[in-house]
């Protein structure tokens, strides 16, 4: 690292991450650390960047760690996240099925419709399928897999996939849907999912979110320790603080953990040994269906915590199917 600034990596994944990291940058440098950030497009090419040097701290989603932890292992280094937010410990994901449906299990599923959120992400995606082939259930053997696919490279940063995969389960264009507990909760008190028109059906084991993630040798570093330190005491009463931290849906930064993300790890097993169906987002498989919002109305939702209305999946639309095989 320079070492006069530590400089930090965040996905672009909405404007508002400009103003949540002016604001931190801001206030770090008051408090006399001397701290930048640059911005990415995606998480792959912040990641790279991290374990080359060329960024010294990178805020990363639950699958930009697990992916940045796999590679730097490949190459003999070593990852280390240093802080997490108050809501980025113990998250559970679920499958929402309506009200009304005769599905009572998860062995119900089969031959069911089941739709997802983005192609990477955690909450909405990975997790949930790994709920499905916990229950010996795989897509496009046992169930057909709707994919609501919105902006890939940023891991489910985008909400408009999820809330499209709601959207789908309330018209009953879909049997069960996977979303995040929070944002399944979020969708009903704002109407996306109106009172009394689903039920849960499953949750997903517990496992962590986001954290900000430095390579093994600088965790002692003077500098990254000053800037540990100086987040685990962030004010939330701070005046010029309380917005950028409402932002980023922050009240307290937390010493960070690595224990809760084997479940995730395991999640990424499973999609990675069959084909990526999610995990490797660039990979679309003819078989699968899918609804794409326009970056446009993607661009203007985020994940972690809000749900903003959307308009339903319209009839027309271009479909990618992934059916159950049939049997012979």
């Amino acid at each position: 690292m320079k070492k006069d600034t530590v400089l930090l990596g965040a996905v672009a994944s909405s404007p508002s991450v400009v103003t949540i990291w002016d604001g931190f940058k801001a206030w770090l440098n008051k408090k006399g650390l001397p701290f930048d950030y640059i911005l990415y497009t995606n998480y792959e090419r912040q990641v790279a960047d991290l374990l080359e040097g060329r960024i010294d701290v990178a805020w990363n989603t639950p699958l930009a760690w697990v992916r940045a932890r796999r590679s730097a292992e490949g190459a003999g280094k070593k990852l280390q996240p240093i802080v997490m937010r108050d809501i980025d410990f113990d998250l559970t994901s679920l499958i929402a099925i309506r009200a009304d449906s005769h599905i009572e299990k998860l062995a119900d599923l089969k031959g069911c419709v089941v739709a997802v959120g983005s192609p990477d992400s955690v909450e909405a995606t990975l997790m949930p399928l790994s709920r499905l082939h916990e229950a010996g259930l795989l897509p496009g053997t046992d169930f057909e897999l709707l994919v609501c696919e919105d902006s890939i490279g940023y891991h489910g940063g985008h909400q408009q996939g999820e809330v499209l995969a709601a959207r789908a389960l309330v018209l009953g264009e879909v049997d069960a849907a996977g979303l995040a507990t929070g944002n399944y909760e979020q969708f009903r008190k704002d109407g996306i999912i109106p009172a009394g028109a689903t039920r849960v059906l499953s949750y997903t084991a517990k496992y962590d979110h986001c954290n900000l993630t430095v390579p093994a040798s600088l965790a002692n570093n003077a500098l990254i320790k000053r800037l540990r330190d100086l987040f685990l005491e962030m004010p939330y009463d701070d005046p010029e603080l309380r917005p950028c931290m409402d932002l980023e849906y922050v009240k307290q930064w937390r010493p960070a953990r690595v224990t809760h993300y084997q479940t995730l790890e395991h999640a990424v097993d499973i999609s990675e040994h069959s084909g990526g169906e999610s995990a490797k987002a660039s990979r679309k498989p003819r078989s699968r269906r899918s609804i794409k919002s326009s970056p446009a109305k993607a661009a203007r939702t985020r994940t972690r915590r809000q749900a903003a209305p959307a308009e339903p999946p319209k009839a027309a639309r271009t479909l990618r199917r992934r059916r159950p095989a049939k049997a012979r």
